[in-house]
């Protein structure tokens, strides 16, 4: 009896709240239940003990973030990283402003970027970026600018040397990394002044190593390519250029020099599309250092017009190798036509090859598979002069050429 009144009890209460605006479905509910539970304990003469809660507190759960604790953390360790990055090298790159006499009456101007090496006011940005300049300005990030000088360029390399005169204790310099080190996949930043907007940062991944971005040569004698070429998907756009690719350690592994693309702005600029290439920092150091030196750059010269893959003739000729470079055309007198390396007959109208030349399968007793593999270890590792080894692969037998290094016409 006592349990069938606590029961009734409930069940009147429920009644009681059921006119409460708030909570009158809760009312119903309960004064339901517990009567349906009343008529059960009477039919069975069961007994059951009820401890009444009184003033019971509403405890609210807190929604779950969507990152855990933990993941957040690291998050913000990497936030902070690139924060300290941009503060800390922000100061050492800068905007290049340039004007142009063209002759005709008219001034032009172009912009791109640039960044400190030195503290005796040493600037590093690309040669298209200062390229017949009559007047070249540097902006620095505090917004100060500064008269530059033209020391030295490397239409080759794309690269220039300019310098300004500025207290060292007023220039911030950021370090040049080892770019051989460079691993695919590692994150990097890129700072610059893409479309003039100074002091941006762009962050992505180094895609691939070993590219190559061809450079025509006004000298007649072939095509020059500048290897070793960082891709990267950090977004550069037109006023990147000659600006720092970096590691997350803030050191600058290549500069900023050209994007592939099919997309357009205004003007008819190329706008990013994930493809950007940048001149890798060793070959930075190669070329400032010869330009300190010698005021240029001097490159080692094969004398080899155009070169063809394995994939593209192997296997139209048959060929029992499985890796090397088809010598395309070869440059009359030049350093391998005089060691008696031997191009390949191609057709003027379709541009294939008619009769095969030679095969160079190693160079210097490396294997290469690549022209953009031998053009590496040619600028690389060595200087007009040299004498080196060509491993070729001629009428299904093997010998060894040894060709002098002659110096790559201006």
């Amino acid at each position: 009896m006592k349990n069938k009144r606590l029961l009734s009890i409930i069940a009147a209460t429920a009644t009681l709240l059921s006119g409460c605006g708030s909570i009158p479905s809760l009312a119903r509910s309960l004064a339901n239940e517990a009567e349906a539970r009343a008529a059960a304990l009477t039919r069975s003469g069961e007994t059951e003990t009820i401890t009444p809660v009184v003033n019971a507190p509403v405890v609210i759960q807190p929604t779950p973030t969507a990152i855990p604790a933990a993941a957040r953390a690291r998050f913000d360790e990497e936030e902070a990283v690139l924060i300290n990055l941009y503060e800390r090298v922000n100061r050492a790159v800068v905007s290049i402003s340039v004007r142009r006499n063209t002759g005709s009456g008219f001034i032009g101007a172009g912009s791109g970027s640039g960044f400190v090496i030195d503290t005796a006011g040493y600037i590093v940005t690309n040669n298209h970026v200062v390229d017949g300049a009559d007047r070249i300005n540097v902006i620095f990030s505090d917004g100060t600018r500064a008269r530059a000088e033209l020391v030295g360029t490397d239409p080759y390399s794309d690269l220039a040397l300019l310098k300004v005169n500025r207290p060292a204790e007023r220039l911030t310099v950021v370090e040049l990394a080892d770019s051989d080190e460079v691993k695919v996949g590692q994150r990097v930043v890129a700072i610059g002044n893409p479309f003039g907007l100074a002091g941006t940062m762009t962050l992505g991944i180094v895609s691939a190593r070993g590219r190559v971005l061809p450079e025509a040569s006004s000298s007649g004698q072939g095509a020059f390519s500048n290897p070793d070429i960082i891709q990267t998907d950090a977004a550069i756009n037109p006023g990147n250029s000659g600006g720092p690719l970096l590691d997350t350690r803030g050191r600058v592994i290549g500069v900023n020099t050209a994007i592939r693309t099919n997309n357009q702005v205004g003007f008819g600029q190329p706008a990013n599309s994930g493809v950007g290439f940048a001149v890798p920092s060793n070959t930075v150091k190669r070329v400032v250092r010869a330009l300190l030196e010698e005021g240029r750059v001097r490159y080692p010269y094969l004398g080899i017009q155009g070169a063809f893959s394995l994939a593209e003739v192997g296997d139209q000729f048959d060929l029992p190798i499985e890796r090397g470079v088809v010598v395309g055309g070869v440059v009359e007198r030049g350093p391998v036509a005089r060691a008696g390396l031997r191009g390949s007959t191609i057709s003027r109208s379709t541009g294939q090859i008619i009769s095969l030349g030679d095969v160079i399968i190693a160079f210097d007793g490396q294997p290469v598979s690549s022209y953009e593999e031998l053009i590496a270890m040619l600028v690389k590792n060595y200087q007009p002069g040299d004498r080196v080894t060509l491993t070729v692969w001629r009428n299904g037998r093997q010998l060894d050429l040894t060709v002098t290094l002659g110096e790559r016409p201006r």
